[in-house]
């Protein structure tokens, strides 16, 4: 194993700080900011909307809040776990499949939810409409060998909106 240091690259950086801010703006407002975003700049559209989920850390145990960007299909709420194309799926992906429930927000309503990924047919429909929504998803599962995994959650009772 290399004894050298792993650096974050400056888009790295950027994009972390990026998404800590969207998510703050998104708790502070209680869901009035950070529902809807412009991904233009990115190749998306103007009107994107995006939730948190909340998942605990498989390590720390930690509560975690991630801001991503969501369809609805059937009824049914549907997340990327993209991390933008990276060889390694995101940290939120890892730490919901230790659950059995993940907890949502989207706009200022927090949901409690079951959760399931999608396999053949439907999972080719949902990454096609989910592409559709945001088309970068397309270059990113081109950049990287790991299938993208789409997470479907079905949202059950209502909870209380997320805190800081």
């Amino acid at each position: 194993m290399s004894e050298e240091k792993v650096t974050m690259t400056e888009v790295e950086r950027a994009t972390l700080e990026f998404v800590a801010r969207h998510r703050d703006t998104y708790l502070t407002s209680g869901g009035r900011e950070g529902h809807v975003l412009d991904y233009r700049n990115l190749g998306g559209h103007r009107f994107t909307t995006t939730l948190l989920i909340e998942t605990i850390g498989r390590k720390s145990g930690e509560r975690r809040i991630t801001p991503l960007i969501y369809g609805d299909t059937n009824g049914e709420v549907v997340i990327v776990a993209s991390k933008g194309g990276a060889d390694v799926h995101p940290a939120w992906y890892f730490n919901l499949q230790q659950m059995d429930e993940a907890k949502i927000q989207i706009g200022g309503q927090a949901f409690r939810c079951t959760w399931r990924e999608p396999e053949g047919a439907e999972r080719q429909a949902i990454w096609d409409f989910m592409a559709a929504l945001y088309p970068p998803y397309r270059d990113y599962q081109a950049a990287t060998p790991r299938q993208i995994p789409l997470v479907v959650l079905q949202p059950g009772d209502e909870t209380d909106p997320f805190k800081a």
